[in-house]
């Protein structure tokens, strides 16, 4: 059943005590050994409201390398990219505009439309005004380094704080982004 009049963009995601949310080669292996909530922190229930998953290229690659099955194959998923791809199932790689493609999706997904990240992607969709909601896991970790959240020169936002939540070592925070004035002109990923 199409939702989409009340389809969100959300951006879902986990990020270190210090702001990263991969080391500098992209992996993400600081966080699998975190104190969780004992089970999935969450992640069903979320995936649940998901119709489409839209994500940057390296986040792609770097999904690929998390486990033999694609997680996300029961669901429409975009990778942009600025280079040709070779085809890959379940996946649709598109040099689309993020100010066109986000809108679309909101209308024709079968729920929400997930950012999965990287940090470009993030930049590109608060410059364009196109996320509604963020919900981030803070993992108990400074990394020192990494792929940070918000690259420099992420266009300044304000949030309002919808809920927390304690999962083990884990804090979540659900926030809705305060879109206000005209979209910033940063080009697409």
């Amino acid at each position: 059943m199409n939702m989409s009049d009340n389809n969100k963009t959300i951006l879902y995601i986990a990020m270190s005590l210090d702001g990263y949310i991969a080391r500098l080669d992209g992996s993400v292996d600081w966080l699998f050994d975190v104190e969780g909530d004992g089970g999935d922190n969450g992640y069903a229930a979320f995936y649940e409201t998901i119709g489409s998953v839209v994500m940057g290229r390296y986040t792609y690659e770097e999904v690929l390398t998390l486990s033999e099955d694609f997680p996300y194959a029961d669901r429409p998923i975009y990778v942009l990219s600025r280079s040709e791809q070779p085809p890959a199932p379940n996946v649709q790689f598109t040099t689309e505009e993020v100010d066109t493609l986000i809108p679309r999706l909101k209308q024709t997904s079968d729920g929400d439309v997930w950012i999965v990240g990287g940090g470009i992607l993030v930049q590109a969709v608060l410059a364009k005004k196109l996320l509604d909601e963020i919900e981030v896991a803070i993992i108990p970790k400074i990394l020192g380094e990494g792929i940070p959240l918000f690259p420099t020169g992420t266009v300044p936002s304000q949030f309002k704080m919808l809920r927390t939540q304690t999962l083990g070592q884990i804090i979540s925070i659900r926030y809705e982004v305060q879109n206000s004035g005209p979209a910033d002109t940063l080009s697409n990923v």
